[in-house]
C-alpha cells in the first residue's frame, strides 16, 4: 500500500534555524539598538512617534492652509508686488458687510444648510432605527451595506442621477405620466427643491452612520420596560430612544450643517439663477483674477468662522443637557 501521511517540508524547517539566527544578530546589532529598538524601549520616543505624525498631518494639511487663507485675508493686495511691501486691511472683511450682493447669499446658505440638517434627520432617522432595532441582528450588517452601495460612487455620478430623476423628461416625471397623474411635466429642476432634494441624497451617509451607531448600543430591554410600564409608541420614542440616541443626533447634524454650508458641486448643477448660494460667490471671486483672492479668502474665513460658531453652539445647546428617561 501507498504511504498517504503527510511529511512536512524538511527545506522549510531547516531553514527555520538559520532565520531564527539571523532575527537574533539583528537585535543585537547597534544600528537596530540605536533605530528600531529605541522605540521599542522608550515610552517617549514611542509617545512622540505616535503623536508626531497626526499633529503634523494636521499643521501642515488643515491648521497651514487656514493660516495662509487667514492670512491673503488681510493683505491689500494679491500676489504681492516684487518691488511693494505687504500692506495689511480690514477692507475685505468690511465689503462683505456693506454689499447685499454678498450679505444675502451668506444668509441664503445658513438657511439653506439648516434646512437641509434637519430634513435629512427626519428622512434618515427612521430608516437608521429600522435598521438598528427592527432588522434582525444577522442582517443588520446586510442592510446596512445596501444602503451604504449608492454612496461608492463619486459625487459627480450621483448627483447627475438626481438631474435624470427630476428632469422634464426624466423617470419620475415619466411615472406620472404614464399613471395619468399629470398632464405635462412639473419643472422641478434647477430649483431650490431639486437643490435641497439632491443635496440630502448626497450627505445623507453623514447622518445615517452617527445615528445607526447611537440607536444600535441603546438597550432593547429597556425599551421593552418602557412598554411594560404602559408607554405607547410615541412616549417611549420621546423619553427613552431620543434622549438616548442624543449623541448620534448632535455628530449627524454637525456633520451635515458643515457640509451643507460648503457645498459647491450640487448647486452648480442641480440649482437655478434664484439659487445662487454662498460658495458660489466665493469661487466666483478665486476664478475671476488674482486681485479679488484677498475678497474670496475673507469671505471663507467668514463662512469657517460663523459655521463653526453655529456648530459649536448648537452642540452646547443640545449635546450638553444631561439624558433623563422621566
Amino acid at each position: 500500500m501507498l504511504d498517504t501521511t503527510i511529511q512536512p517540508p524538511s527545506v522549510g524547517l531547516s531553514m527555520v534555524p538559520r532565520y531564527a539566527g539571523w532575527i537574533g544578530r539583528t537585535a543585537r546589532s547597534g544600528l537596530y539598538r540605536h533605530t528600531i529598538g529605541l522605540l521599542v524601549e522608550s515610552r517617549r520616543v514611542r509617545l512622540a512617534v505616535l503623536a508626531g505624525v497626526p499633529l503634523v498631518w494636521i499643521a501642515m494639511l488643515h491648521i497651514g492652509p487656514i493660516l495662509q487663507m487667514a492670512n491673503i485675508s488681510l493683505l491689500a493686495n494679491y500676489p504681492p508686488q516684487p518691488d511693494k511691501s505687504s500692506e495689511y486691511t480690514l477692507a475685505n472683511y468690511g465689503l462683505f458687510f456693506s454689499d447685499r450682493l454678498y450679505f444675502l447669499p451668506f444668509v441664503r446658505s445658513l438657511i439653506f444648510a439648516a434646512v437641509v440638517t434637519i430634513s435629512t434627520l427626519v428622512i434618515v432617522y427612521p430608516v437608521a432605527y429600522y435598521v438598528a432595532k427592527v432588522v434582525q441582528p444577522k442582517n443588520r450588517m446586510r442592510a446596512l451595506l445596501l444602503l451604504l452601495i449608492p454612496f461608492w460612487a463619486g459625487e459627480l455620478i450621483r448627483t447627475f442621477s438626481v438631474i435624470m430623476l427630476l428632469a422634464n423628461r426624466g423617470a419620475l416625471n415619466v411615472v406620472l405620466r404614464e399613471f395619468g397623474f399629470i398632464d405635462r411635466p412639473i419643472p422641478m429642476l434647477y430649483t431650490f427643491f431639486s437643490l435641497s432634494f439632491g443635496v440630502i441624497y448626497l450627505l445623507a451617509l453623514y447622518m445615517l452612520l452617527p445615528l445607526y451607531s447611537a440607536i444600535e448600543k441603546i438597550p432593547t430591554p429597556l425599551i421593552h420596560a418602557a412598554a411594560d410600564l404602559g408607554a405607547g409608541p410615541l412616549q417611549r420614542f420621546r423619553r427613552v430612544i431620543l434622549p438616548l440616541s442624543k449623541d448620534g443626533i448632535v455628530s449627524g447634524c454637525s456633520l451635515v450643517y458643515l457640509t451643507a454650508v460648503g457645498v459647491f458641486a450640487a448647486p452648480l448643477l442641480l440649482g437655478g439663477p434664484n439659487a445662487v448660494i454662498f460658495p458660489e460667490v466665493i469661487a466666483t471671486l478665486f476664478h475671476g483674477s488674482n486681485d479679488k483672492w484677498p475678497e474670496g479668502a475673507a469671505f471663507s474665513m467668514i463662512m469657517l468662522v460663523v459655521s463653526l460658531t453655529t456648530v459649536g453652539l448648537f452642540m452646547r445647546v443640545v449635546g450638553g443637557r444631561s439624558v433623563r428617561l422621566m
